[in-house]
Protein backbone atom coordinates (compact mmCIF):
# COMPACT_ATOMS: atom_id res chain seq x y z
CA UNK A 1 0.00 0.00 0.00
CA UNK A 2 1.37 3.43 -0.95
CA UNK A 3 2.39 5.67 1.91
CA UNK A 4 0.22 8.70 2.47
CA UNK A 5 2.19 11.85 1.65
CA UNK A 6 3.07 14.38 4.30
CA UNK A 7 1.29 17.70 4.18
CA UNK A 8 4.40 19.52 2.95
CA UNK A 9 5.19 17.19 0.04
CA UNK A 10 3.58 16.62 -3.33
CA UNK A 11 3.27 13.05 -4.63
CA UNK A 12 3.20 13.36 -8.40
CA UNK A 13 2.05 10.92 -11.03
CA UNK A 14 4.74 9.47 -13.28
CA UNK A 15 5.75 11.32 -16.43
CA UNK A 16 4.05 8.70 -18.62
CA UNK A 17 0.82 8.97 -16.63
CA UNK A 18 0.89 12.76 -16.92
CA UNK A 19 1.52 12.63 -20.67
CA UNK A 20 -1.33 10.18 -21.26
CA UNK A 21 -3.68 12.13 -18.98
CA UNK A 22 -3.20 15.47 -20.75
CA UNK A 23 -3.08 13.93 -24.22
CA UNK A 24 -6.38 12.10 -23.69
CA UNK A 25 -7.97 15.20 -22.14
CA UNK A 26 -6.83 17.40 -25.03
CA UNK A 27 -8.02 14.98 -27.70
CA UNK A 28 -11.41 14.53 -26.05
CA UNK A 29 -11.90 18.29 -25.76
CA UNK A 30 -10.86 18.80 -29.39
CA UNK A 31 -13.23 16.08 -30.59
CA UNK A 32 -16.14 17.44 -28.56
CA UNK A 33 -15.67 21.03 -29.73
CA UNK A 34 -15.49 19.88 -33.35
CA UNK A 35 -18.72 17.91 -33.13
CA UNK A 36 -20.63 20.55 -31.09
CA UNK A 37 -20.53 22.92 -34.08
CA UNK A 38 -20.92 20.38 -36.88
CA UNK A 39 -24.35 21.77 -37.83
CA UNK A 40 -22.81 25.20 -38.46
CA UNK A 41 -20.00 24.13 -40.80
CA UNK A 42 -20.20 24.46 -44.58
CA UNK A 43 -21.52 21.29 -46.19
CA UNK A 44 -18.11 20.44 -47.61
CA UNK A 45 -16.65 20.36 -44.07
CA UNK A 46 -19.21 18.10 -42.42
CA UNK A 47 -17.94 14.70 -43.59
CA UNK A 48 -14.24 15.50 -42.94
CA UNK A 49 -15.12 16.78 -39.45
CA UNK A 50 -17.14 13.66 -38.65
CA UNK A 51 -14.35 11.43 -39.97
CA UNK A 52 -11.82 13.32 -37.84
CA UNK A 53 -14.11 12.91 -34.82
CA UNK A 54 -14.16 9.14 -35.44
CA UNK A 55 -10.38 9.00 -35.84
CA UNK A 56 -9.79 10.90 -32.61
CA UNK A 57 -12.18 8.56 -30.81
CA UNK A 58 -10.20 5.48 -31.87
CA UNK A 59 -6.93 7.13 -30.84
CA UNK A 60 -8.44 8.04 -27.45
CA UNK A 61 -9.57 4.43 -27.00
CA UNK A 62 -6.04 3.20 -27.62
CA UNK A 63 -4.49 5.79 -25.33
CA UNK A 64 -6.88 5.19 -22.43
CA UNK A 65 -6.24 1.44 -22.65
CA UNK A 66 -2.52 2.22 -22.50
CA UNK A 67 -3.23 4.44 -19.49
CA UNK A 68 -5.05 1.62 -17.71
CA UNK A 69 -2.24 -0.83 -18.44
CA UNK A 70 0.32 1.64 -17.17
CA UNK A 71 -1.72 2.29 -14.05
CA UNK A 72 -1.98 -1.47 -13.39
CA UNK A 73 1.80 -1.71 -13.25
CA UNK A 74 2.55 1.66 -11.66
CA UNK A 75 0.68 2.48 -8.48
CA UNK A 76 -0.63 6.06 -8.57
CA UNK A 77 0.40 8.41 -5.77
CA UNK A 78 -1.59 8.18 -2.57
CA UNK A 79 -4.27 10.76 -1.90
CA UNK A 80 -3.32 13.46 0.63
CA UNK A 81 -3.93 12.45 4.24
CA UNK A 82 -6.28 15.42 4.62
CA UNK A 83 -8.88 13.59 2.53
CA UNK A 84 -11.67 12.11 4.60
CA UNK A 85 -12.98 8.57 4.09
CA UNK A 86 -15.97 9.79 2.10
CA UNK A 87 -13.77 11.92 -0.14
CA UNK A 88 -11.47 8.99 -0.83
CA UNK A 89 -14.37 6.73 -1.79
CA UNK A 90 -15.90 9.43 -3.96
CA UNK A 91 -12.56 10.10 -5.69
CA UNK A 92 -11.98 6.42 -6.47
CA UNK A 93 -15.56 5.92 -7.67
CA UNK A 94 -15.44 9.03 -9.88
CA UNK A 95 -12.13 7.95 -11.44
CA UNK A 96 -13.44 4.44 -12.14
CA UNK A 97 -16.61 5.83 -13.74
CA UNK A 98 -14.59 8.35 -15.75
CA UNK A 99 -12.37 5.61 -17.16
CA UNK A 100 -15.42 3.49 -18.01
CA UNK A 101 -17.11 6.36 -19.85
CA UNK A 102 -13.94 7.28 -21.77
CA UNK A 103 -13.68 3.67 -22.96
CA UNK A 104 -17.38 3.26 -23.75
CA UNK A 105 -17.71 6.53 -25.69
CA UNK A 106 -15.45 5.50 -28.60
CA UNK A 107 -16.71 1.91 -28.46
CA UNK A 108 -20.35 3.00 -28.84
CA UNK A 109 -19.28 5.47 -31.54
CA UNK A 110 -17.54 2.63 -33.39
CA UNK A 111 -20.67 0.50 -33.05
CA UNK A 112 -22.82 3.39 -34.28
CA UNK A 113 -20.56 3.90 -37.29
CA UNK A 114 -20.58 0.16 -38.06
CA UNK A 115 -24.38 0.28 -38.29
CA UNK A 116 -24.33 3.23 -40.72
CA UNK A 117 -26.23 2.29 -43.89
CA UNK A 118 -23.56 3.87 -46.12
CA UNK A 119 -20.64 2.19 -44.37
CA UNK A 120 -20.08 -0.37 -47.19
CA UNK A 121 -19.43 2.42 -49.70
CA UNK A 122 -17.49 4.70 -47.32
CA UNK A 123 -14.48 2.82 -45.91
CA UNK A 124 -13.23 4.13 -42.59
CA UNK A 125 -9.62 5.17 -42.06
CA UNK A 126 -7.73 6.91 -39.28
CA UNK A 127 -6.97 10.43 -40.46
CA UNK A 128 -7.32 9.24 -44.09
CA UNK A 129 -4.10 7.23 -43.74
CA UNK A 130 -4.69 3.95 -41.91
CA UNK A 131 -7.62 1.67 -42.90
CA UNK A 132 -9.79 0.84 -39.90
CA UNK A 133 -12.35 -1.99 -39.84
CA UNK A 134 -15.97 -1.71 -38.92
CA UNK A 135 -17.49 -4.30 -36.58
CA UNK A 136 -18.57 -7.00 -39.02
CA UNK A 137 -21.17 -8.53 -36.69
CA UNK A 138 -23.02 -5.20 -36.84
CA UNK A 139 -22.19 -4.16 -40.39
CA UNK A 140 -23.48 -7.43 -41.86
CA UNK A 141 -26.93 -7.24 -40.29
CA UNK A 142 -30.01 -6.76 -42.50
CA UNK A 143 -30.72 -3.15 -43.42
CA UNK A 144 -33.73 -2.79 -41.11
CA UNK A 145 -31.80 -4.19 -38.16
CA UNK A 146 -28.84 -1.92 -38.87
CA UNK A 147 -31.12 1.12 -38.98
CA UNK A 148 -32.48 0.27 -35.53
CA UNK A 149 -28.99 -0.39 -34.17
CA UNK A 150 -27.72 2.86 -35.68
CA UNK A 151 -30.35 4.79 -33.75
CA UNK A 152 -29.83 2.78 -30.55
CA UNK A 153 -26.03 3.08 -30.52
CA UNK A 154 -26.23 6.81 -31.21
CA UNK A 155 -28.55 7.20 -28.21
CA UNK A 156 -26.03 5.34 -26.02
CA UNK A 157 -23.16 7.41 -27.43
CA UNK A 158 -24.93 10.72 -26.84
CA UNK A 159 -26.05 9.74 -23.32
CA UNK A 160 -22.48 8.80 -22.40
CA UNK A 161 -21.34 12.20 -23.67
CA UNK A 162 -23.68 13.89 -21.18
CA UNK A 163 -22.34 11.67 -18.40
CA UNK A 164 -18.83 12.70 -19.42
CA UNK A 165 -19.77 16.38 -19.19
CA UNK A 166 -21.04 15.87 -15.64
CA UNK A 167 -17.97 13.88 -14.61
CA UNK A 168 -15.69 16.50 -16.15
CA UNK A 169 -17.35 19.26 -14.11
CA UNK A 170 -17.04 17.16 -10.94
CA UNK A 171 -13.42 16.23 -11.68
CA UNK A 172 -12.27 19.77 -12.41
CA UNK A 173 -14.41 21.25 -9.63
CA UNK A 174 -13.01 18.84 -7.04
CA UNK A 175 -9.43 19.52 -8.15
CA UNK A 176 -9.92 23.29 -7.94
CA UNK A 177 -11.66 22.98 -4.57
CA UNK A 178 -8.78 20.99 -3.08
CA UNK A 179 -6.18 23.27 -4.68
CA UNK A 180 -7.58 26.68 -3.81
CA UNK A 181 -9.96 26.17 -0.88
CA UNK A 182 -8.26 23.32 0.97
CA UNK A 183 -4.71 24.42 -0.02
CA UNK A 184 -3.73 20.82 -0.82
CA UNK A 185 -1.61 21.48 -3.97
CA UNK A 186 -3.83 19.06 -5.84
CA UNK A 187 -3.05 20.31 -9.35
CA UNK A 188 0.67 19.74 -8.84
CA UNK A 189 0.10 15.98 -8.65
CA UNK A 190 -0.53 15.94 -12.41
CA UNK A 191 2.08 18.56 -13.37
CA UNK A 192 5.85 18.08 -13.80
CA UNK A 193 8.01 19.00 -10.82
CA UNK A 194 9.95 22.27 -11.20
CA UNK A 195 13.57 21.83 -12.21
CA UNK A 196 15.61 20.78 -9.22
CA UNK A 197 12.59 19.82 -7.10
CA UNK A 198 12.37 16.31 -5.71
CA UNK A 199 9.63 13.90 -6.80
CA UNK A 200 7.88 11.36 -4.59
Amino acid sequence: MAATPDAGTVSRYSGVAMMLHWLVAGLILTSLVMIWFVDHYPDAWVRPVIDTHKSIGIVVLGLVLMRLLWRAGHRPPALPRTYGCGERLAAHAAHALLYAVIVLLPVTGWMHDSAWKDAPTHPMSLFWLIPWPRISAIMNQPAAVKESLHTLFFAFHRSLAYVLYALFVLHVGAALKHQFLDKERELERMLPAPRGASRT
